[in-house]
């Protein structure tokens, strides 16, 4: 008997996956903002099985002493077994981190956010960001999926108020998150000689190598993260990032339209 992997492998070499796309085909995608009431900000992002929820509180703190004037984003992320049989409670696993710093990391390196503008006091007080990425039901591509509610609920975020130099929660202004731009992934995985996007949770369990590659709007790459035990070659990843640079205005066509 085949094993789930010699299985997906073959039906590849058929130019088959088994829920019928194409192999640079996302499952369909949908985007709500505005989900949580309790957040400043807030998203749910649906692709195919996989869904995943975002929130944004704003807290104030004090600054890092390098960085005086200006806030600070944290992303954290929450794989819960509600969401998978092979998710379970105790401790941040490495799926957990690695999840939250490469989202973190395509938004801060992008500097899509205007750390500055969230200063309220330099050397004494800053806004912070809080992201918290939350799977509701998986099933694969969770960096992707992750990252399009984080970024929809970051942009969807209004500001609190501050009375008496505190934040006043109940109050929130009409002044949108100072975010700028629309960093995207994409990550293309490897089976044997195929490239496939949106990988469900079979066909990451079955890949070789992955690549998740980060871009602006106007197309610059902002931040790679490799993952899997085989190798990529110069051809590979050059092959990933055209694949890349084709699917994230897609998805990116979707967010905007989301946020209008």
């Amino acid at each position: 008997m085949q094993s789930s992997k010699e299985h997906i492998i073959a039906a590849l070499h058929k130019g088959v996956r088994l829920d019928g796309r194409k192999n640079d085909e996302f499952r369909p995608v949908t985007i709500e903002v505005g989900f949580i009431n309790t957040a400043e900000g807030s998203a749910r992002v649906r692709c195919g099985d996989t869904e995943v929820l975002a929130g944004v509180k704003m807290g104030m703190g004090k600054p890092y002493p390098d960085t005086p004037d200006k806030g600070v984003l944290m992303v954290n992320a929450e794989l819960l077994p509600l969401s998978s049989p092979l998710f379970e409670q105790g401790p941040p696993t490495h799926e957990a981190i690695e999840l939250a710093r490469v989202i973190d990391r395509g938004i801060r390196e992008s500097k899509t956010i205007d750390d500055k503008a969230l200063c309220i006091e330099p050397g004494v007080s800053v806004w912070m960001a809080n992201v918290d990425i939350c799977p509701l039901n998986t099933d694969g591509n969770l960096i992707d999926v992750g990252a399009l509610a984080a970024i929809a609920a970051l942009k969807d975020a209004k500001m609190p108020s501050i009375v008496d130099g505190k934040a006043d929660y109940k109050h929130r202004t009409e002044d949108r998150l100072p975010v700028n731009g629309l960093p995207l992934p994409i990550t293309v995985i490897k089976i044997g000689d195929v490239l496939l996007v949106d990988p469900t949770a079979a066909e990451l369990a079955a890949a070789d190598s992955r690549l998740t590659v980060t871009t602006e709007e106007n197309g610059k790459l902002c931040a790679l993260q490799k993952g899997g035990e085989g190798t990529l070659l110069a051809s590979d990843i050059e092959a990933m990032l055209d694949v890349v640079i084709a699917k994230v205005k897609v998805l990116r066509k979707s967010l905007v339209e989301a946020l209008k």
